[in-house]
């Protein structure tokens, strides 16, 4: 009995660090784009926006398709095609030299990227003992987290050195690397659900979360602009490694992740979300009006303390509100709001950077943020304890 409250286990071990290649092999890609399409291409910002966020439009599409299908199918069987699927795309990458071919490219990745994401989140979630659930989530989610804070600073290091060409290859190691180590992954025995079950809108998305995937696009909103733009709004500010923001905002979700999943368990859940979404407010102000490199770099710690802390956090609640059965479809609920967050943050935030700057990009984050603490505060919390399980 002690045994299946082990939460670092053989299993979830593996599976951590499946997932952590898999994100670092992706992440590879998402400040480069912009330099390469910047630098080489020679693409202007407006153009640059699209082929950016096509993948996280993609990932709308499939997301809640990947919840219905991980929830009717062996979870494992699907999460070893999605990521095959996904890595095989990476050579495209070779070969993408005009606007056209980038904007394809991106979303076709993007749906084995869906598919891919939300199987290994279910996966992990079959793995983690109910008990330590929001921690395990926590843990098993920041590697998700690191991996967009760390590769993007390598990236860049490899990209100067190397070339994009180099990059990619780098990408699919890591990749393949991934798709041995899922393999040796024991997924727990479940009892399927039939075939035969009425196809209803609750199938693909958890319908009583929706609610909150609505708020929890203002607040991933900012996770889009910085993951696209950090890099390009440092040069312009003048500094000389402006990578070294995605190092400072890995320190900041491992710092995180010290005592909020323990919180969460613990029954404060709404405590730390609302803590979190403060945290990542002001830490956007900050970016966006102080400019120099420690004000950059600290602005990046508190950033990922505020989504380090958040992420875990909003995933748990969907878990809460679904039963078994649905986990999957509740994983690609709260995937489908970070990702639509992510994309019309990338989407949007091109075209407030070509009209208004940089500076004021985030100064429009920061209010979306706000906005996103009033509606949690006043609308999401109290939609959760209507409709939570457990």
């Amino acid at each position: 009995m002690e045994q299946k409250e082990v939460l670092w286990n053989k299993n979830f071990i593996i599976a951590c660090i499946a997932n952590f290649l898999t994100a670092c092999s992706f992440n590879l890609l998402m400040p480069t784009i912009p330099l390469y399409l910047t630098e080489v291409l020679h693409i202007e910002s407006s153009k640059m926006g699209i082929i950016l966020s096509s993948y996280a439009f993609a990932l709308l599409l499939i997301r809640p398709f990947s919840g219905f299908l991980v929830d009717l199918y062996p979870r494992k069987m699907l999460y070893l095609v999605g990521i095959t699927c996904f890595m095989a795309i990476f050579f495209g990458y070779y070969f993408a030299i005009t606007v056209g071919f980038f904007i394809v490219l991106r979303f076709v990745h993007g749906l084995f990227w869906g598919l891919a994401t939300v199987s290994s989140n279910t996966v992990a979630i079959d793995i983690i003992p109910p008990k330590r659930r929001a921690e395990g989530i926590g843990y098993f989610g920041v590697n998700m987290n690191l991996a967009m804070a760390i590769a993007p600073f390598f990236a860049i290091e490899i990209y100067e050195e190397r070339g994009f060409s180099y990059l990619i290859s780098v990408a699919l190691l890591l990749g393949a690397l991934a798709i041995l180590v899922v393999l040796f992954i024991k997924v727990p025995k479940r009892i399927l659900v039939e075939k035969k079950q009425p196809i209803s809108l609750d199938r693909f998305l958890l319908v009583k979360g929706i609610p909150i995937l609505f708020n929890q696009i203002f607040i991933t909103f900012g996770w889009g602009t910085l993951a696209a733009y950090a890099v390009l709004y440092g040069i312009e500010s003048g500094l000389q490694n402006a990578g070294l923001f995605f190092l400072f905002l890995a320190a900041g979700i491992i710092v995180s992740r010290v005592a909020s999943g323990k919180l969460v368990d613990k029954g404060h859940i709404h405590r730390v979300i609302i803590f979190a979404v403060a945290v990542v407010t002001l830490s956007f102000v900050s970016f966006a009006l102080i400019h120099t490199v420690y004000a950059f770099n600290i602005s990046a710690f508190f950033i990922g303390v505020g989504y380090g802390t958040l992420l875990p956090a909003l995933q748990t609640i969907y878990i809460d509100m679904a039963p078994a059965s649905k986990r999957g479809t509740a994983n690609s609920t709260y995937l489908t709001g970070f990702d639509l967050g992510i994309g019309i943050g990338m989407l949007v935030g091109a075209s407030l950077a070509s009209e208004w700057g940089f500076e004021n990009m985030y100064l429009v984050t920061a209010l979306l943020c706000l906005i996103g603490l009033l509606l949690y505060v006043f609308s999401s919390r109290k939609i959760y304890e209507r409709h939570r399980l457990r």
